[in-house]
């Protein structure tokens, strides 16, 4: 199987997550700090599924730059949270993803090229490979809800002949 990543948009991305984009719906803001800055609110959600246990894990990670065609062989999920990224330095990278449950369902599975003005929030339960930078090494910070137990992150292998192909 081979997938070539799609634009990603709002509509496109919605049954996976959300997008997140500078200036979102073409919204003025809010102006703050002195009429130096504008206040975007309620850009993303952060959906937290084990509220009793799980607090804010907020990562950063720091990604070399994938050589294309690459070949998923692994995906993950987190059941309980949304996983949130927000590019720190501007380049694009590549967005695997899929829904399913106990299995990714390579029925779903899609990639999406992601500008370096957009971030990406997975859905709790979402399929997704890990970030693909393109061009140059991308730093991201990443929102998590997370308790330390097994079911913050569950990976799992692909076949070797369910391993689609991803070039842009």
């Amino acid at each position: 199987m081979l997938l070539t990543p799609k634009k990603l948009t709002v509509a496109s991305f919605a049954r996976f997550g959300e997008v997140l984009i500078a200036a979102p719906r073409g919204e003025a803001g809010v102006g703050v700090n002195e009429g130096t800055a504008r206040r975007y609110d309620r850009i993303a959600s952060l959906q937290n599924l084990r509220p009793a246990t799980a607090s804010l894990n907020v990562a950063y990670f720091h990604c070399a730059p994938r050589t294309l065609p690459f070949t998923v062989a692994t995906v993950e999920k987190h059941p309980f949270s949304s996983q949130l990224f927000v590019p720190m330095n501007a380049s694009r990278y590549v967005v695997v993803v899929s829904l399913g449950g106990d299995a990714p369902d390579l029925e779903t599975m899609e990639a999406f090229l992601v500008e370096g003005n957009q971030g990406v929030s997975y859905n709790p339960d979402v399929w997704h490979h890990t970030l693909m930078a393109l061009d140059v090494e991308t730093d991201f910070s990443c929102f998590v809800w997370e308790d330390g137990t097994p079911g913050d992150c569950v990976v799992t292998t692909l076949a070797e002949s369910q391993r689609p192909q991803v070039n842009v």
